[in-house]
């Protein structure tokens, strides 16, 4: 068994590369939006949707099946098929990331009709190529992720991010002369740039690695137990009911890009133009950044995966029971404040980030919440996939779709709702959705979820955070008249009181700090202090 420590170090890695790439992505919506405007960022938005939903269909079942695969087969010794499972799942997503791309390539001009927005054409055209790079991309970091390792997909993640915002820039500035349209076409082609990088990155990775797994091979007294059929098999059958469980997101943005537009325009109170920037508000800004808090939980579910699986290969229930609450902990910490944070700051937040185009804080203001909703969401499902009842998900993905459906229809139709009734509908979603895979995570494991540590004292720490936070940005903004510089103050306030907070009532103990990343550093500092 995984000692506690191993794992929360590897998560730790990953959330880190995950952050930083949120952030970086982050900071290229702001020259974006910049030259882009909100209705290019509608463009790119809509595309950005249907292409997530062709990755769902190429890619994103695979690292989570191929990393509980392979982590099963370690646990048990079997090595050989454990880099079979490799070689065939490379094998499957060559064929799949094929058909995908062609598909989004020659279906490009319906899509965008279908969608409501005709001008993210372009932008589709320029992603299809990047549904085939990533799918092999996935590959790489589901066998790596199944052998205990998030280092080589932290490094790709962090490359692909950094090329994906220089060449998006880069690409978006040449063209957006042209017209948004054209300008959005080059933003998403520095996609496939950055894909392209991280792809390198894993093949050089590998073949560093290729000597200590042909030897491990060498070593094994165990020849392969499967036939590569059966390893197909076992791949696609574990792989699709994790694409449909971790298509909550897909599935959520593809209506939200269907239905909002349609129902803006069918309200009769709101020009195309009106349609296409509040669009850009919700997608570009709203989304954008409730979902940046969200990649901690989505790092803890990546890396918990293989290793609850391997616990559970080995009838470890004792392990099983702790990394599903350590998980589930490590989510609140961080998701609950940022929760907070953004209902509390959403509009100066905006006005900091967007500067040529500060509207839409009140999106965030009015649905901060929905980030707790979806990161418990997404840790419940990751869970349940680790476990095996990689099933059970596609329930709470559906009942997602259906209420966004229902009340986007008769929500976003009414003049003074209008895209409020999108973010109301993001919300209840979620939340149905984490109800849903939270049920079934405790059924299946009969587990006690320590909801004392998990929810109750976050919540209360940051419902003061809150307080303190809104009373420091009002007193610095009557003094300095700085929106940015109150921002800044205020946030570094909030989050010295909610760790404090932590602190004093325990919701964070001494190993808590010992296995985050410079955790060491911050503990011999407290303990200076005598807290």
């Amino acid at each position: 068994m995984e000692k506690k420590n191993s794992v929360v170090d590897q998560a730790s890695i990953l959330v880190v590369a995950m952050l930083m790439s949120r952030v970086l992505g982050l900071f290229m919506r702001i020259p974006l939006a910049h030259f882009l405007g909100d209705d290019g960022n509608a463009y790119f938005g809509v595309a950005y949707h249907v292409y997530a939903f062709f990755l769902v269909l190429s890619s994103a079942g695979l690292p989570a099946a191929i990393s509980k695969l392979v982590s099963e087969r370690l646990a048990l010794k079997q090595y050989h098929d454990a880099h079979a499972i490799f070689k065939t799942a490379l094998f499957l997503s060559v064929v799949i990331g094929t058909v995908c791309s062609l598909i989004f390539l020659f279906g490009a001009r319906f899509l965008s009709i279908r969608m409501g927005q005709p001008m993210s054409f372009y932008s589709m055209r320029a992603l299809s190529p990047t549904v085939f790079i990533v799918s092999i991309m996935a590959v790489f970091r589901g066998y790596f992720l199944g052998m205990g390792t998030t280092k080589p997909t932290a490094a790709s993640q962090i490359i692909e991010q950094v090329f994906k915002v220089v060449f998006s820039i880069l690409f978006v500035w040449s063209l957006y002369c042209r017209g948004p349209e054209y300008g959005a076409a080059g933003g998403t082609a520095g996609t496939g740039v950055g894909a392209i990088a991280g792809l390198v990155v894993m093949l050089l990775i590998y073949k560093r690695n290729s000597g200590s797994i042909k030897s491990q091979l060498r070593k094994s007294q165990l020849s392969q137990q499967e036939s590569y059929t059966q390893i197909a098999s076992n791949v696609l059958k574990t792989a699709w009911p994790i694409i449909l469980g971790t298509a909550v997101f897909t599935i959520s943005g593809l209506i939200d890009s269907s239905m909002i537009s349609n129902r803006l325009i069918a309200s009769e109170a709101f020009t195309r133009a009106e349609v296409d920037v509040m669009y850009g508000q919700y997608n570009g800004k709203f989304i954008v950044l409730i979902t940046l808090p969200v990649v901690v939980s989505a790092a803890l579910a990546t890396a918990f995966i293989p290793s609850i699986a391997a616990s559970n290969a080995i009838k470890d229930k004792g392990a099983v029971s702790a990394k599903i609450n350590l998980a589930l902990r490590m989510t609140m910490l961080l998701s609950i404040p940022a929760a907070v944070g953004l209902s509390v700051l959403g509009d100066p937040i905006i006005r900091l980030l967007f500067p040529s185009n500060p509207e839409g804080g009140y999106l965030l203001q009015f649905g901060g919440l929905a980030v707790v909703f979806l990161a418990l969401s997404q840790i419940a499902t990751g869970m349940l996939q680790g476990l095996g009842y990689v099933k059970l998900p596609v329930i709470g993905a559906c009942a997602l779709a259906i209420v966004k459906i229902v009340l986007n229809y008769f929500l976003i139709v009414n003049p003074r709702i209008n895209i409020l009734g999108a973010v109301f509908s993001t919300m209840v979603g979620y939340f149905v959705a984490l109800l849903i895979n939270t049920i079934f995570l405790m059924r299946v494991t009969h587990m006690k979820i320590d909801f004392k540590r998990v929810l109750i004292k976050p919540l209360i720490c940051a419902t003061v955070m809150g307080a303190g936070t809104y009373v420091f940005f009002e007193t610095v903004m009557h003094i300095s008249g700085s929106n940015a510089l109150s921002v800044i103050l205020a946030i570094t306030f909030g989050a010295a009181i909610y760790f404090l907070g932590m602190l004093l009532t325990e919701g964070i103990d001494h190993s808590d700090l010992k296995s985050a990343p410079l955790g060491d550093k911050v503990v011999r500092v407290l303990n200076r202090l005598g807290i």
